[in-house]
């Protein structure tokens, strides 16, 4: 395999939408919706979510923009972005999952039974259904992204993310978001974590 010279970014963030509110009361997590990009730009972050940013109860497979959509609708949606490292073979690799996916996203659905039931520790999964983190744990495993060991769960929630090897790119406003790192206090004060570390 060769060497790790390839990025991915999961966006791990807090829209202020009333559910994201509820999740945060419920879990204490400040961040509670996850999406990867294969681009820094993130101009296309996948996810499951709201299809329509208006109606939070039509949710399946969605391509996300800081410039469109739900987070265009939520202007002050505070996110964290994670650049993971990867090898050539398993970029490509999670290009092809999600081309294949996109194709087919009309048979995906958001899976609300399994988020709400995640939440008091109860699995329940269903073919072709996900909510955002349960998406994004199970396209990292199966492209063997390292450090996805380390969440022995079979519930993954946002925050946990953090467990993966990565440098923290940035900390702040979706919208004021630029395609360079910030500097590593803010980073650092931001969400009390060291980058470039396994969290224990």
């Amino acid at each position: 395999m060769s060497n790790q010279n390839k990025q991915l970014y999961i966006v791990i963030s807090q829209t202020g939408t009333l559910l994201s509110r509820i999740l945060k009361q419920i879990t204490g997590a400040e961040y509670n919706h996850a999406s990867i990009s294969l681009s820094r730009d993130l101009e296309r972050m996948y996810s499951f979510g709201r299809r329509h940013p208006y109606n939070p109860f039509w949710g399946g497979f969605v391509i996300e923009s800081p410039r469109t959509g739900t987070f265009k609708r939520f202007s002050e949606t505070k996110v964290l972005v994670l650049s993971v490292s990867v090898t050539e073979e398993q970029h490509a690799e999670l290009k092809e999952m999600l081309d294949v996916m996109w194709k087919r996203r009309r048979k995906y659905s958001y899976n609300y039974i399994g988020l709400c039931l995640a939440y008091f520790h109860v699995v329940w999964k269903q073919e072709d259904c996900y909510y955002c983190s349960e998406f994004v744990g199970e396209l990292l495993t199966k492209s063997r992204v390292d450090g996805m060991e380390q969440l022995r769960s079979s519930i993954i929630q946002p925050m946990q993310f953090l467990r993966v090897p990565h440098t923290l790119l940035y900390c702040g406003k979706l919208r004021e978001y630029v395609s360079n790192t910030c500097s590593e206090g803010i980073c650092e004060d931001a969400t009390n974590r060291t980058v470039h570390r396994r969290l224990p």
